[in-house]
């Protein structure tokens, strides 16, 4: 087993995972000094490309936006996204996820799915590519206005089991996303794998959230997303002083130039 991945499993009931999205170099170098798992995010689609879903997201998008990031990742373990449609059957999956790999040199990929999925998801791990699961709210085949997960018994069921199947077949790790509170809870006192939780209260082994989000990058508006700085602010004033400069004729000076 990847020795990051054991590290994860370890903070299981010992200290919280921190989670964070990165899409390339720059933004990783800064992410890998605090985030216990670098995430190549599907939501690149929305961030970087302004798409309205993650299913417009494409396996080149992907591997080449997780290059840009590998280059940038040093400790923290690197999950990558599979995209929509790239994981239908065994074969599909395999194939897709070994090029992922291939390519990218991460550590292992996430799928959004339970029971539905479980045949790729057991024939990834045989093949011995590292899984990390994601359940609730599943962006990439949500229909309509998303919505909270685990409110009813019945649903509440269902992703219990979904979450047991996940861990019997092998992924290290479950992404919650928008699961009830209560729910939440009792997913991860059911596992002995972590859980990472987006918008499913603190009662998950760890948090995810987009780091642009965080920033202050994104006009945002999603109950879950909290601006920890506004990062605007201070590309704006950057900017602002070298356009002054430039135009006041002070940049570049004798010090900045050959």
């Amino acid at each position: 087993m990847n020795i990051k991945i054991k590290k994860i499993l370890n903070k299981k009931n010992r200290s919280k995972i921190l989670c964070l999205t990165a899409y390339s170099k720059n933004f990783a170098e800064e992410v890998d000094k605090y985030a216990d798992i670098t995430l190549v995010g599907d939501s690149l689609g929305s961030v970087l490309y302004n798409y309205n879903s993650t299913k417009k997201v494409t396996l080149t998008n992907m591997i080449n936006h997780s290059k840009s990031v590998r280059l940038g990742v040093k400790k923290s373990l690197m999950v990558v996204d599979m995209p929509y449609k790239t994981y239908n059957t065994k074969s599909s999956a395999l194939r897709n996820a070994k090029k992922i790999i291939k390519e990218t040199k991460c550590d292992a990929v996430k799928l959004e799915g339970g029971k539905k999925i479980i045949n790729q998801i057991k024939f990834l791990i045989r093949n011995k590519i590292p899984v990390m699961g994601h359940l609730g709210l599943l962006p990439q085949t949500a229909k309509g206005k998303f919505r909270s997960k685990g409110k009813t018994d019945l649903e509440k069921k269902e992703l219990i089991n979904d979450a047991l199947a996940l861990q019997s077949n092998g992924v290290f790790a479950i992404v919650l996303e928008c699961v009830k509170t209560s729910t939440s809870k009792k997913i991860t006192q059911a596992l002995k794998i972590p859980t990472i939780g987006i918008g499913s209260s603190v009662n998950c082994d760890g948090q995810v959230l987009v780091t642009d989000d965080l920033l202050g990058l994104n006009n945002t508006k999603i109950r879950f997303v909290k601006k920890f700085v506004n990062l605007k602010k201070y590309i704006n004033l950057g900017l602002k002083k070298f356009s002054s400069q430039v135009r006041s004729r002070k940049y570049p000076s004798k010090e900045h130039s050959y």
